[in-house]
Parts: C-alpha cells; structure tokens; sequence
C-alpha cells in the first residue's frame, strides 16, 4: 500500500518528500463518510526557491559502469540536459516572488561512485557520500544557492528514508543538508509500484521531472510552495505524465490554471 500523506505539514526534518508509489486512483480516494480534502492551492512561505537550477549527477555504485545500466545513466543525463532549460521548467515560472524569478537551469556535469553496495542504502548514507565527495577532490562541484545534486541508485538496492523503503512506500524523494545542500533521490524501478506501467526510463524520467520540480519549488520543505492538504506541486499530480520530446514527464500543479499542466 502507497504511503499515506500526512494533513498537516511535516517537521522541518522529516526528510522524505515522496513520490508515492503508482496504485488505481481509488486508492487514495477517501473513504465512505470521509470528506475529500480541498481544492488544491500552493501557497508560499517564504523560504528560499532555485531560480536557475543547476543538475549534477550522482550515480553511486559499481553497476552503474556496467552495461545496460552505463546506457541507462548516459540516457538520464541527456534528459536532464534537455528538461531544466525546457518548457517543463517554464511553467514554472508563475511561482517565482518578487525576490526571486524562477527561469531556466542547467545541468553542469555527472559523476559516478563506483563503491560496492549491499541491497539497502539509507538516507542518511546518502548524506554521507556526498559530503565525502565534495571534501575529497572527486570532480563533485560544491554547492551553490541554485545547485540540485540527483542522487542514482543501480538495480537492485532500496533506499530507506524516513522510516520507509523504496518500492514499498515511495519511488523518489528531494531534501537538504543544513538548507544548504539540496538533493534528490532517485532508486531504480525495481518494482511495479515505481514503474506505473511505463518502461524503466520513462518511470525514471518521470520520477525525475517530479523532484526536480519540487526541489526547484520547495528546496526546503515546508518552507517553499506547499499545500497543507496536498503537499508539494509534484505530490497533487502524482504519475499523470506527458510527453516532452522523447521523453515522459509528469505533470504539474498550476495555481494560475488551477489543475494539473
């Protein structure tokens, strides 16, 4: 069963922003007698947004260096490539503030850690490699206020974040480090709850498109674009993809259109 959202926002610490896992609508419908929550509505509150995005990618384990996963990564950073300086990303311009514009990004390099994994990482190793990558001279670039740092695990590992585990309650999620380091987290598809019926890429460029929209939007969460009810602008649209190009992405919450772009 997907996670259940909570209807209030989380403490500031609670380090999973998820992609829930992919189930028939019905399921998150409310029970008998139980009101639906309301119309959705992102309000802002007042922390930092990333105006011009900068993707950096992380793909940790040996595998990743294997085919067909190596095929796999070069994919990923070819859409990521295309996606932050993209309409995708446009439209997310009616959440900029009169401080802060949000516009295009970029996506500024990749990197692959080729350490040996076991079946289950955590959150919290997570934080670990990277602040080791960016102290040891290992290429990764050190943060900037606009830096987005996409976090890759190869088949077969599960990350647990949170208290939950990946393909059993979420498929990706965004976060900080001291609101100074952003990250997203994204595990393979190793399940039919993180796939959604679409094939492997098209699951991952999904998944991606969602945190990159999020961590663009809500960086610190909740202290960006949120909804009490509905969370972020990713959450509300949770597994309705198009097409950008070649690519599948999922759709996004609009304020201004007041439904799912």
């Amino acid at each position: 069963m997907p996670r259940q959202r909570r209807a209030i926002a989380p403490a500031l610490d609670d380090p999973v922003r998820i992609v829930p896992l992919h189930a028939p609508r019905e399921v998150f419908a409310p029970a008998p007698g139980i009101a639906a929550p309301p119309s959705p509505q992102l309000t802002y509150r007042g922390g930092p947004l990333l105006g011009a995005v900068q993707v950096f990618t992380v793909f940790w384990g040996a595998a990743w260096n294997d085919a067909p996963q190596l095929s796999t990564a070069q994919s990923l950073n070819r859409f990521l490539q295309v996606v932050v300086a993209s309409p995708y990303v446009d439209q997310l311009a009616e959440y900029g503030t009169d401080r802060q514009a949000i516009g295009r990004g970029r996506y500024v390099g990749t990197a692959t850690v080729p350490d040996s994994l076991g079946t289950n990482v955590t959150d919290s190793a997570i934080r670990h490699m990277l602040q080791q990558q960016l102290t040891n001279g290992s290429g990764v670039p050190a943060p900037t206020p606009d830096t987005l740092y996409f976090v890759f695990l190869p088949p077969g590992v599960s990350v647990v974040a949170g208290g939950d585990r990946s393909c059993q309650a979420f498929c990706g999620y965004h976060d900080h480090i001291e609101a100074q380091l952003f990250y997203a987290v994204v595990p393979y598809p190793n399940c039919a709850g993180c796939l959604g019926e679409l094939g492997t890429l098209d699951a991952l460029t999904s998944v991606c498109s969602h945190e990159l929209a999020e961590a663009i939007t809500d960086p610190i969460p909740p202290q960006g674009w949120y909804d009490d009810d509905h969370g972020e602008i990713g959450d509300i649209c949770a597994w309705q993809n198009k097409q950008l190009g070649s690519y599948a992405v999922q759709l996004l919450w609009s304020n201004r259109a007041n439904g799912c772009m």
